[in-house]
């Protein structure tokens, strides 16, 4: 299986609009998504064995990587603030 990017457009393309709209409004809802993406860039450098990591280590970028996406996915069902 190829190694692949988890970028939040993949993850959540019913979403687009929403997303695109809270990204220009809601500076909390911008920092997740950054947050979210250097999370990914660095799980994605340690896969490809570009970075040296514990597996401990890593299993705990991806469980922070799972905590933001969960808190970007209530953000966009209600279209609020955060």
């Amino acid at each position: 299986m190829p190694l692949q990017y988890h970028p939040l457009s993949r993850e959540f393309p019913q979403f687009e609009s929403q997303m695109r709209s809270l990204l220009q409004v809601d500076g909390h809802f911008a920092r997740l998504v950054e947050e979210y993406d250097q999370l990914d860039k660095r799980i994605y450098e340690v896969l490809g064995g570009r970075v040296a990591m514990d597996e401990l280590q890593l299993q705990g970028l991806k469980m922070q990587r799972v905590a933001l996406k969960d808190e970007i996915e209530a953000l966009l069902r209600t279209g609020a603030p955060g």
